[in-house]
């Protein structure tokens, strides 16, 4: 079994014309030319990693590896983000020059499978809004290691965020019927797309097979009836998850377990002897003045990662810092220490096809025709202007439309 290793230097070439980033991959070592590795046959390559189970060490703040693969026929970028279960956005924001729709088969995808954990206490569901990605930490007896489960979550879109702040799960509903709240009534019948007071449970129900309400009234973590738009901004402030995440969750998760709902856009770890940033950047409607003060990202680094560089005689290297912040890149990219950009961000060449220990078997259960895909996209596109997503003029627009319209009960 080959395993081939990519220095993905396209994730450190930011604006910085110094650091003299030219190329989209380079090899590091023996690795294969690229056309030889598009030639590489799937069993010669090793299997993905797990990407939603992980026992953490001692003071461990990083998990997972990035991963590369190579687009199969008639595989799109949110093909590859369901299997591996992350985010839409991530996967995008991972791959900016692919076109999500219409890239060739064979095409290298960066799948950012690594994560740092959000500067959160390890208890209960931690959910990063930012990130739009769920981090639960189950009961541990004392001297037992800690274990996290991540998945990927739709959050608020613009004028329905989710709320900040920490609460607790109330309650399991299997086959949930979605009370429509009044405003959402309303909201749809302006726009010509009226709904009932009452969707009956079935799949065609938003809030999909399963629903944790929270003690926040209205809120809920649930499931989705499209699975596309896990990873944005498309819901009217729940937290929803692929379906078989959440079926997953329900099952672990048990009434009274903490919520804490945070919105850090860039975090900070330690790996291999550096300080490591993940940076998703702000979402649009978060205020925070983050690339003029300075103050908020020195807050993000805890008194433990100042002590490990002073123990490692690292120092923090505040160039790459703002220019992460400044371009955000959704992996985590080391920002001390010498040869950054040399070295590049290291990713495994891995074969296409969900990893062992996922939840999802590889089956879609919830398809949407062309139309109706098209027509959500539609209404996603009008009323979502995330810069985030945006930047500058998109012309890989999406021909057959994503996104669901997850909402609020009541």
């Amino acid at each position: 079994m080959k395993r081939v290793n990519f220095c993905v230097t396209f994730a450190v070439c930011l604006p910085l014309t110094a650091l003299g980033c030219t190329t989209a991959f380079a090899h590091t070592g023996t690795a294969p030319s690229r056309t030889a590795a598009s030639a590489a046959a799937q069993s010669d390559l090793p299997p993905p990693i797990q990407t939603e189970h992980f026992v953490l060490k001692p003071g461990q703040d990083v998990i997972g590896r990035v991963q590369i693969v190579r687009l199969k026929p008639h595989q799109v970028l949110s093909d590859v983000a369901r299997e591996f279960d992350v985010g839409y956005d991530a996967i995008r924001h991972a791959n900016p020059k692919v076109n999500p729709w219409l890239a060739p088969v064979g095409t290298p995808v960066v799948v950012p499978t690594q994560f740092i954990l959000p500067d959160a206490p390890h208890v209960g569901i931690v959910v990063d809004v930012a990130a739009m990605r769920l981090f639960y930490y189950p009961p541990h007896r004392p001297g037992q290691p800690q274990v996290v489960i991540t998945h990927p979550v739709g959050i608020g879109r613009l004028g329905w965020p989710t709320p900040t702040g920490v609460t607790h799960v109330v309650g399991h509903i299997a086959h949930p019927a979605w009370i429509v709240p009044r405003s959402i009534l309303a909201e749809h019948a302006h726009e010509g797309v009226p709904l009932p007071r009452v969707v009956p449970a079935g799949p065609n129900n938003p809030l999909g097979q399963y629903a944790m309400p929270l003690a926040w009234p209205g809120y809920l973590i649930h499931g989705t009836d499209k699975p596309a738009g896990v990873g944005r901004r498309v819901s009217h402030g729940c937290i929803h998850l692929y379906p078989e995440d959440i079926k997953q969750l329900f099952r672990q998760v048990p009434n009274g377990t903490q919520v804490r709902v945070v919105n850090q856009p860039y975090l900070f770890g330690w790996k291999h002897g550096r300080l490591y940033m993940q940076a998703y950047g702000p979402l649009q409607d978060d205020k925070r003045p983050w690339k003029t003060n300075a103050t908020l990202l020195d807050r993000m680094l805890t008194h433990h990662l100042i002590h490990r560089l002073a123990r490692a005689n690292e120092r923090i290297d505040w160039s790459r810092v703002r220019a992460l912040v400044a371009t955000p890149k959704v992996v985590p990219l080391p920002v001390s220490g010498r040869g950054l950009v040399g070295s590049g961000l290291q990713a495994t060449l891995v074969q296409n096809r969900v990893p062992k220990g996922s939840a999802w078997n590889g089956k879609s259960d919830l398809p949407l025709s062309t139309a109706e895909f098209r027509k959500i996209m539609a209404r996603y596109d009008a009323s979502l202007k995330d810069k985030r997503e945006v930047q500058g003029k998109d012309k890989s627009a999406d021909p057959r439309g994503s996104g669901p319209r997850a909402a609020r009960a009541s």
